[in-house]
């Protein structure tokens, strides 16, 4: 394949997540919110995909786009909601994408998951602690006191309901987009991925602890 044609291919697949993703937002964008304005998105999920099988600085470009995107179509929080959500979605589709272009496993996969979900969390607790009070007009203080019964356990389950999906999901998007011809299949002598039921449990078992934490954190106290 040369040079070009693997560009026009890459340019066109992230063109595609960033239309998925976009998609991914607004499907979830009705969901109810927790403290009135922390949001859950799916569309990290899709940016993650993207991550995995273009590298980091494509699933960067495509945050960025897809978040200008949201700004100028649906959301009201203007460049504050551009910011952090190009913050959050790097933070959490970024490490993973580092960690497995130096090692395609699914460990590595797991491990580099789990690296972004720790880094998502830290970096909007700090973000949060920095932007909210511009935001929502409130002293500095009553941010503070926010940010580990709510910020904290709302980052932590939102990343790992994403990654969970991320896990879940992998798989059959590549092998789908290996079908239709729009991702290379694998070199001769190496070994696809196995059926990992371990994997698989312990990815479905984050995905119900998170829905089932975040929704209790969305009612009415």
């Amino acid at each position: 394949m040369t040079q070009s044609k693997y560009s026009t291919r890459q340019l066109t697949l992230m063109a595609m997540f960033a239309a998925i993703a976009y998609v991914a937002m607004l499907v979830t964008r009705p969901l109810p919110q927790i403290a009135g304005f922390l949001s859950y998105d799916l569309k990290d999920v899709v940016i993650a995909v993207a991550g995995f099988l273009l590298g980091p600085a494509p699933a960067l470009a495509i945050a960025a786009v897809v978040s200008l995107i949201e700004m100028v179509t649906v959301s009201g929080t203007g460049p504050i909601g551009l910011l952090m959500n190009v913050l959050s979605t790097s933070a959490f589709a970024l490490p993973p994408a580092m960690y497995y272009a130096r090692n395609k496993s699914l460990r590595a996969a797991g491990t580099g998951l789990a690296l972004g979900v720790a880094a998502m969390t830290a970096v909007m607790l700090a973000w949060n602690y920095i932007v909210t009070p511009l935001y929502m007009g409130v002293p500095r203080e009553v941010v503070a006191s926010m940010l580990l019964p709510t910020f904290l356990p709302f980052n932590l389950f939102k990343g790992g309901l994403n990654a969970g999906i991320t896990m879940l999901i992998y798989k059959p998007v590549v092998g789908t987009l290996r079908r239709i011809g729009m991702v290379e299949a694998p070199h001769a002598g190496h070994a696809p991925h196995r059926f990992n039921w371990t994997a698989t449990l312990l990815s479905a078992f984050v995905i119900v602890t998170s829905v089932v934490v975040l929704w209790l954190m969305s009612r009415p106290s």
